[in-house]
């Protein structure tokens, strides 16, 4: 038995060897010796390529306004692992991850003795959420946020009371797939029979798929732009405005601390949760938590700016639609900026696209290394690198350091890419700045 936070997050973490196993056999037999905890709690389960964890925010923010007890399941952690497993977005102490801990890991090594094999680490803490949430500390309803894919994630082992599609994404193409279809196939696999879906994903191919789904299932379709819309949307420079009208009711003059258009299609597929949630299933959200809610909600690392001057932005860009979107809100609120990136990321990602798109936009880019296992090496990134004023360095901080020093008042210094590098360097950004 585990007796320190330490060991016990050791433990977790040594499991990152195993890799990725899609399937659910393993997190079925589990939840079959703890007595299914997870048939115990009301769910919400939120899947797509982009997006997920703003619109877990949001809807998290919203509920709480309306006084509901809100726990969540997200990924990856930004500033402590115990982030995973949440209730009204304080993260879980470090003896309650010793007493999961403790509940699961004589479970997984009876698992690893049987056919199916061990358990991967999302699977572990997949399950111990499941367990916290039913027995340890139960809430009133709980937001699941998929890991990878849908079909075949940990998490799919849920009957969700709404299931959300954000949007479909060329990421992870190796496992999920290389075309939209194909990815829209695995993300609808969190379609469950007479579960509503709502989704604002746009290419039609992608959407024909999971509208099929849908079908299939006898799940009702509830399409951003159909049957709810963003009206009179107008970026402000606190975050954005907009007006949303559904088949249901409409709100007028909403407001978001968090930047950028993508957020308000995120904000918007909240707005429809509570709506269905408030119709279907008596939970009771008015106008004003609506409003409150979206105001409050904050999400590290999203277009968050560490500092006006000089001005410092982190984004978690860490794929092809996430540059893209970066991108637009630079050239639509930075124009007159000259524009400074240091970028780093994870090797399986689409990086010569990655890099083809931030070239266009930078006046100077710098490659970094980070410490984490799957992360791409600087002169990898900089041999792709087609840009004039291109560097590289091995120390992430002496990097960022100078960047800062060296930035004139019409420069801006924009840190992107894997959201497991800005969690490793917001903290000494924060510190700088203090």
């Amino acid at each position: 038995m585990f007796q320190t936070y330490e060991d016990a997050l050791g433990w977790i973490h040594a499991r990152l060897r195993l890799g990725m196993k899609p399937g659910l056999k393993r997190m079925e037999w589990m939840m079959e010796k703890l007595n299914h905890p997870e048939r115990r709690i009301k769910t919400v389960h939120i899947g797509g390529t982009n997006g997920k964890g703003s619109t877990v925010t949001f809807l998290r923010s919203i509920l709480q306004e309306g006084k509901y007890k809100v726990g969540t399941f997200t990924s990856p952690y930004f500033e402590q692992f115990n982030e995973r497993i949440a209730v009204n977005g304080q993260p879980i102490n470090d003896q309650e991850i010793v007493q999961l801990t403790n509940v699961i890991k004589p479970l997984s090594d009876e698992l690893e003795q049987t056919d199916l094999g061990a358990p991967t680490e999302f699977e572990v803490i997949t399950a111990m959420s499941f367990y916290y949430f039913a027995y340890v500390n139960p809430v009133d309803v709980v937001l699941y946020e998929v890991g990878l894919g849908g079909r075949l994630d940990s998490t799919n082992i849920i009957h969700p009371l709404l299931s959300i599609i954000t949007s479909i994404g060329l990421d992870h193409t190796n496992i999920l797939g290389e075309s939209y279809e194909e990815i829209a196939y695995e993300k609808a696999g969190i379609i469950k029979n007479g579960v509503s879906i709502i989704t604002a994903v746009k290419q039609p191919g992608a959407l024909k798929v999971i509208r099929q789904k849908a079908k299939e299932r006898k799940a009702t379709c509830y399409l951003l732009g159909e049957q709810f819309s963003v009206l009179n949307h107008e970026s402000v420079s606190a975050g954005e405005k907009f007006s949303l009208h559904s088949i249901f009711q409409s709100y007028e003059e909403l407001e978001l601390s968090m930047m950028g258009e993508h957020q308000v299609e995120n904000a918007s597929l909240a707005v429809m949760a509570t709506q269905l949630l408030n119709k279907y299933y008596s939970f009771m959200l008015e106008e004003e938590h609506v409003k409150n809610g979206l105001k409050k909600a904050y999400w590290p690392g999203r277009f968050e700016i560490m500092s006006n001057s000089p001005l410092v932005i982190i984004d978690g860009a860490h794929n092809e639609e996430g540059i893209t979107t970066l991108i637009h809100e630079l050239e639509k609120r930075y124009s007159d900026k000259k524009i400074n990136i240091i970028f780093t990321a994870l090797s399986d990602k689409k990086l010569d696209k990655i890099i083809m798109k931030l070239d266009k936009i930078a006046d100077k880019i710098t490659f970094v290394d980070f410490d984490f296992p799957r992360a791409a090496r600087s002169e990898e990134l900089f041999a792709l690198s087609q840009n004039r004023n291109k560097h590289l360095s091995e120390d992430w901080k002496k990097a960022i350091s100078h960047e800062i020093n060296e930035l004139n008042a019409n420069e801006m210094l924009v840190i992107t890419g894997s959201l497991y590098f800005l969690s490793e360097i917001k903290p000494f950004l924060v510190e700088s700045f203090s």
